[in-house]
């Protein structure tokens, strides 16, 4: 019995499964590692990474560096904003007391010379990114009038009026007044009236009264609607709305 129980030891220490031949086996298999991502690989995926965010960007949602204190305590420099591309695209348009971004070229700004393509490409992906400040050319402010209203600054109380209803405007930066420059205005179909909430420290549409336009921005040339705060992290989440336009009747003539 002794003997017999010897013998089958031996065979199944010595059987396949479990000799030292077939452990070097599965050693073998185990180092047998995939190897690693070539730098050609490696530089493919980022760059079908870079093109997805790209595209995601242009034409969903778009991130944005706050460059300048116009649109303070609303949003303030070095805040990176999310911009909604979408919220325009389907039939409706800016709302009064909308946050925007749009490109402000032939209305706030002339044309400017052509720059270099590629320096032009590459500052152009970058702030798409919100890596780097917008283009000179863009700008964030909150629409104050759309297509027909009649803006008016100011009335005894220093309110600025849309359509004969003066405003409650909580935004404004704390000790500005809604305006040191009086006007009085109708705003064009198809356009829009911009002002930060910084008015001390905003250039807006007040600046270009007097100029071809009389600063009024075209809707379609809107980039898109500021929705949400992504940076600093104790910022992050929605921008808060406003309800100073609440009971600001439409203008004479509108149709709704």
């Amino acid at each position: 019995m002794d003997t017999e129980a010897q013998h089958t030891e031996r065979d199944l220490s010595s059987g396949p499964g479990n000799g030292p031949e077939e452990g070097s086996r599965f050693s073998r298999t185990r180092d047998r590692s995939a190897p690693p991502m070539s730098w050609r690989r490696a530089a493919a995926l980022g760059a079908v990474c870079t093109v997805v965010l790209l595209l995601f960007s242009a034409y969903v949602i778009q991130p944005f560096l706050i460059p300048s204190g116009s649109m303070e305590p609303t949003l303030r420099v070095g805040d990176r904003v999310l911009v909604n591309k979408l919220a325009y695209r389907f039939g409706s348009g800016p709302e009064r007391g909308d946050v925007v971004v749009f490109d402000g070229t032939g209305s706030f700004v002339q044309e400017n010379a052509e720059e270099n393509a590629v320096a032009g490409l590459l500052r152009g992906a970058a702030a798409s990114l919100g890596l780097t400040e917008p283009a000179a050319t863009d700008f964030v402010k909150r629409v104050v009038g759309v297509g027909g209203d009649r803006v008016v600054c100011c009335d005894k109380r220093g309110r600025i009026e849309v359509n004969g209803r003066p405003l409650d405007e909580r935004y404004v930066h704390p000790g500005d007044v809604p305006s040191q420059v009086p006007f009085d205005i109708v705003v064009p179909m198809g356009t829009l009236w911009m002002m930060g909430d910084h008015r001390g420290s905003s250039r807006d549409s007040r600046d270009h009264l007097g100029q071809p336009g009389g600063g009024m921005v075209p809707v379609d040339m809107v980039i898109g609607r500021v929705d949400w705060l992504g940076w600093p992290l104790g910022r992050l989440g929605s921008l808060p709305g406003t309800d100073a336009f609440a009971g600001v009747p439409e203008p004479a003539g509108a149709h709704g």
